[in-house]
């Protein structure tokens, strides 16, 4: 078991609410998705890919492999987020603070559990 648990507790926190959120995108999210030209046909899978790594985070305290797993596989999501905030020349809010306050999270939560793994 991964101690202290909460940095992937909370991070798990963080992508359920995540995924709450785009199940009906809020306006927020919507216009963000849009603003990157993310096709609205895969909007659907958002919240089914967030549930995953919220459940897969949890489980990960016990199974630290999967911790690393699911936390490299977020720093690769929110690197690729920003590629495309770069690519659409979107460098508002939704590039500075969210995508990129999430990649710094997701990488501490990383290094967190490449350290505790």
């Amino acid at each position: 078991m991964i101690q202290p648990w909460w940095p992937l507790a909370g991070l798990a926190v963080i992508q359920l609410g995540d995924a709450a959120m785009c199940l009906k995108p809020a306006g927020f999210i919507r216009t963000c998705l849009q603003n990157v030209g993310f096709p609205r046909r895969y909007w659907r899978l958002l919240p089914v890919l967030k549930t995953a790594a919220a459940a897969a985070l949890v489980v990960g305290i016990w199974a630290p492999p999967l911790a690393v797993l699911t936390t490299a596989a977020l720093v690769a999501y929110f690197l690729i987020a920003i590629t495309m905030h770069i690519r659409a020349r979107d460098f508002g809010r939704n590039l500075f603070l969210n995508a990129t306050g999430m990649l710094i999270v997701c990488t501490a939560a990383l290094i967190f559990a490449l350290d505790r793994g």
